[in-house]
């Protein structure tokens, strides 16, 4: 009898605009011979490369879904009411924004007898953020069918992005939840981070299944020196980010940092 193939699928996350920290991460996902790559969002914003972030992305990312930055920045019915968010918005390349706004909310799959179902932020929106520190009905909710996700089977295994910490949870009803974190601006360890699921993939038998996750030391200095080099707003508290992993908000407003936005 053949063995099940045991597969693996690298997710990445929150990428925005930080190309250095991408290419960082792909080397290391390519290094380890994982050629399917799934991204939950965020190409865009905080950084300065966008624009060659989508590109890479369409190139190399299987699966692309749609995060919370890419809905809103090129939403052509909302005002943008800051220098930031224009400079952010106009360095898109041409489509790129009808492109971002038309990936999918979700992504669900069967490995190794668990239906995974995958999204930005949160079962409802990606407008809706879940932290670590969530409680237990946000904790059930996650795993709910909703208009945005659809009425497919109901996932026992849900991960997501958004909030730039990542973690692990399971419940005694074998219920798991990870949180990817961030390859481009994780916040408290700012080491771009990325997860690699193992297992049987389409298999509703049940076989071993993992949720490793993958730290990629990167050169930050060199990506800021980019950022400075484009004349990119927000310099300071983007290099206090990618440097010391302090979310801009409370950088700004001089607070103890809080580690999940």
């Amino acid at each position: 009898m053949t063995a099940p193939v045991i597969e693996r699928i690298a997710l990445i996350s929150d990428v925005h605009g930080n190309l250095t920290a991408l290419e960082a991460v792909f080397a290391d996902i390519d290094a380890r011979g994982i050629t399917r790559i799934f991204n939950l969002g965020d190409y865009v914003g905080k950084g300065p490369r966008g624009r060659e972030v989508v590109d890479l992305c369409r190139q190399r990312c299987e699966v692309n879904i749609l995060g919370n930055w890419d809905d809103f920045l090129p939403d052509p019915d909302r005002t943008v009411d800051s220098d930031a968010l224009k400079w952010w918005l106009h360095q898109l390349g041409p489509r790129q924004g009808q492109w971002l706004r038309s990936l999918p909310f979700c992504h669900d799959f069967v490995m190794s007898g668990r239906r995974i179902r995958l999204f930005h932020a949160s079962e409802e929106t990606v407008h809706r953020r879940v932290r670590f520190d969530h409680d237990e009905s946000e904790f059930l909710g996650l795993f709910r069918n909703t208009a945005a996700t659809g009425d497919g089977p109901v996932p026992d295994v849900v991960g997501y992005a958004d909030t730039h910490d990542p973690y692990y949870e399971t419940d005694r009803e074998r219920r798991t939840v990870f949180n990817t974190g961030s390859v481009g601006n994780c916040m408290g360890d700012p080491t771009p981070v990325y997860v690699v699921l193992e297992g049987i993939m389409d298999s509703l038998e049940q076989a071993p299944f993992s949720i490793s996750f993958v730290r990629v030391p990167y050169d930050w200095a060199a990506e800021a020196e980019v950022a400075a080099a484009m004349n990119m707003p927000d310099l300071e508290a983007y290099v206090v980010e990618i440097r010391d992993g302090i979310y801009r908000g409370d950088f700004r407003a001089g607070t103890a940092p809080e580690y999940h936005r």
